[in-house]
């Protein structure tokens, strides 16, 4: 019984065989053969390397991230422009306003020449101001000179009087009159640095919702909900020429997890594999040749995710960028090169201005590679297509040659 089955079962047999003393080896067939190895070889290996490739895709997604941070990088050269002239001001939509920022925020003085002048690394003049206050007496209590006095009612120090004459809406004009700003030699640190430059470099925390950067000149109050900036230093005409022309060396916005040193590098790599390695105002060259003219940057932050084969999410930013200047002699009237007429509806000041908005679409780059299923199928189908192709192209050429061969008998014949 179970022979007679078994016996049956070879009418299925879908690969029949030949014995040898019926096969006909032929030149064209071992040609075939050896074309076919080369061809399934070479098709075999690169699909190998097309499955070790690693592949990126990449998806847009609402970003749905809330009470997030930024870092942002800053590294900003303005070569005719004090380091006592130059604040920093942070402003978000949310309320939060952060002024004269000192905290990882670095200011080195520069010669005419771009050169660092020795020592000169400091947030700004405070600490030859906190030396003098050391020096008064526990129970001094300075005049403010009919400025509008802060808490205390005592102004010790030049910057206190320079604020309280700002509250009170007067012109901070004649330091040397002032009796703090005298024993401080605020006047001659003043003249000391009229022609030196300045480089602000450092990390900014922001809120991670629309907002703006100030780079601007002198000190910001704020005074009945109102931001008043003290123009008076820039304006003087003290014989040395200051204009807000900038090189803007770096200027990136990073995640967190750029702060973790196996992730930073991990996202270094995909950011240079993708070409986003560089930051539209890296190393970027504004130049001007007049004293009130005003520098807009309007910035797009995109949220970016990077997701490796391992399963590691690297968060990180990216953005882009539009570049606006104004010149601010002509008020808020002025023409385009054009000649089209133009109207401003906000009065503008003096520096640089970065305006960013964040993007509610997060970008995910997802590293992929071919599955081993996906490969083992391709080569099948490599083997047998190349295999099947050879063996109808030596089979239409044994039966050409024989039928020629044939032909050729029958005519000697005859």
């Amino acid at each position: 019984m179970a022979k007679g089955f078994l016996a049956n079962l070879k009418g299925v047999d879908a690969f029949g065989k030949t014995t040898d003393d019926v096969k006909v080896k032929t030149r064209t067939g071992a040609f075939l053969t050896l074309l076919s190895a080369a061809i399934i070889l070479s098709f075999t290996v690169m699909e190998f390397v097309d499955y070790r490739r690693i592949y990126t895709d990449t998806s847009l997604v609402v970003d749905r991230s809330r009470g997030e941070k930024l870092t942002v990088r800053l590294n900003v050269t303005f070569p005719r422009v004090p380091c006592y002239l130059l604040s920093l001001d942070i402003m978000d939509i949310s309320g939060e306003t952060q002024r004269d920022i000192s905290h990882n925020v670095l200011k080195t003085r520069l010669e005419p020449s771009g050169k660092v002048i020795p020592g000169s690394r400091s947030a700004d003049l405070r600490n030859d101001v906190d030396k003098y206050n050391d020096a008064k007496a526990p129970d001094y209590c300075g005049s403010c000179y009919g400025g509008l006095a802060p808490a205390s009612g005592c102004c010790n120090t030049c910057e206190e009087v320079r604020t309280a004459y700002i509250n009170k809406g007067w012109s901070f004009t004649n330091p040397d009159a002032i009796e703090q700003c005298k024993n401080e030699g605020w006047s001659d640190k003043l003249k000391e640095q009229a022609n030196e430059g300045c480089n602000i470099a450092g990390r900014l925390r922001v809120n991670k919702v629309i907002g703006n950067i100030h780079l601007s000149p002198g000190k910001s109050f704020q005074s009945s909900a109102r931001n008043i900036y003290e123009l008076v230093p820039y304006l003087r005409d003290d014989g040395n020429k200051h204009d807000f022309s900038h090189t803007i060396h770096q200027l990136s916005f990073e995640g967190d997890d750029e702060y973790d040193y196996r992730k930073a590098k991990i996202g270094r790599e995909m950011k240079a594999r993708l070409g986003l390695d560089t930051n539209p105002l890296d190393d970027t060259l504004h130049r001007t040749s007049k004293a009130q003219y005003m520098f807009q940057y309007f910035l797009k932050v995109v949220s970016t995710q990077f997701r490796t084969l391992d399963g590691k999410i690297i968060h990180s930013h990216q953005y882009s960028v539009t570049h606006f200047e104004r010149d601010l002699a002509e008020g808020g009237l002025g023409d385009t090169p054009q000649g089209v007429h133009l109207q401003h509806g906000v009065s503008g000041v003096p520096g640089a201005f970065f305006n960013f908005e964040i993007s509610p679409i997060l970008v995910v780059h997802t590293d992929t590679r071919q599955s081993f299923a996906h490969f083992v199928t391709s080569t099948c189908a490599i083997v047998g297509g190349v295999l099947t192709v050879a063996s109808l192209l030596d089979s239409v050429l044994f039966a050409t040659s024989r039928a020629l061969k044939k032909q050729g008998s029958g005519v000697k014949v005859m």
